[in-house]
């Protein structure tokens, strides 16, 4: 039997306690070998059901684009942050990431009493929650992966435009044999990230 799971419990337990503005944080793009990281911050109005919203990785294409649609409607707030591959290549992927999730929450037009955050740990002067499978146990956390993994899904689109032989509309930069082998055929892009294998190994062989 499918297992249910009580997406709303945190956020049940904040407003008990008088909270009502929680952010939820998610990022997507740490395993690419392409392009940035995105990061969002989304405050949903209290007690907000949307039928089958989950973490974004277990949803297909179109239904994150429904989903990311009604979202945006929705909301009270959303926060983008944006790490290009340039930045990653200089701090790791790590450091970038945390620099993307507090982009996204400086990027709310409303400042939330409670931060909910997919398993990261963020040193942030707002109280914080870090939640193991946030994206799964957490409907504003589901919303910010929906938000987070459709912007740079769009922004992959645009890559995808300007260099078609990746794949990058199939494989939105991960490093699938399509991917890897077009890298060893035509060299790399200037959104590759040179600190990734085996971008490196090309890294003096650059697309123009």
């Amino acid at each position: 039997m499918k297992e249910i799971i009580d997406n709303h419990k945190y956020e049940k337990e904040l407003n008990k306690k008088g909270i009502t503005l929680i952010a939820g944080v998610d990022e997507v793009g740490r395993g690419p070998l392409i392009g940035p990281v995105v990061a969002a911050a989304v405050i949903l109005p209290e007690d907000y059901y949307l039928d089958g919203l989950t973490d974004s990785k277990k949803l297909s294409e179109k239904k994150r684009e429904y989903f990311y649609e009604i979202i945006k409607k929705d909301a009270i707030s959303i926060g983008i942050g944006v790490v290009d591959e340039k930045k990653i290549d200089e701090i790791n992927i790590y450091e970038a990431t945390k620099v993307a999730m507090k982009q996204a929450i400086d990027n709310l037009n409303i400042k939330p009493e409670h931060i909910l955050i997919d398993a990261m740990p963020l040193d942030l002067k707002i109280p914080t929650t870090s939640i193991i499978k946030g994206d799964l146990l957490s409907i504003t956390i589901s919303a910010a992966s929906v938000i987070a993994k459709v912007t740079r899904d769009h922004m992959l689109y645009d890559i995808d435009k300007e260099y078609p032989m990746y794949d990058l509309k199939n494989n939105k930069g991960y490093g699938t044999k399509k991917h890897i082998e077009a890298i060893k055929k035509y060299g790399i892009t200037k959104y590759h990230r040179l600190s990734y294998k085996p971008v490196s190994d090309y890294k003096d062989k650059v697309v123009r």
